[in-house]
């Protein structure tokens, strides 16, 4: 491994993964409380005594944490872009055969 494929590897793959598996970490935390207020605002729905107000902080909730999955989603994506333009580049390196 010649020292452009090193520092391609150590400043663009190294950094693109770790970005993506704490994206991903903190997307499967979220995920599940995402579900936990999806069915909290379902039974909050079939609910007989629910008020409006009840139902707009239920759903408030909801829409909060589907946001928080969408960005955690964006930040997995971009990191995996990262480290695969990090690839790309490794491979495309010239060899160098003295």
């Amino acid at each position: 491994m010649n020292m452009r494929s090193l520092v391609l590897f150590v400043f663009v793959v190294l950094p693109g993964v770790a970005f993506s598996s704490i994206s991903l970490y903190y997307l499967l935390a979220e995920w599940t409380t995402q579900d936990a207020a999806h069915k909290n605002y379902q039974q909050v729905a079939k609910s007989p005594s629910a008020k409006v107000g009840d139902l707009l902080i239920a759903q408030a909730a909801e829409n909060r944490h589907r946001i928080n999955c969408f960005a955690q989603g964006v930040g997995v994506l971009l990191g995996v872009a990262i480290a695969a333009i990090g690839i790309h580049g490794i491979c495309t390196l010239p060899n160098k055969t003295s």
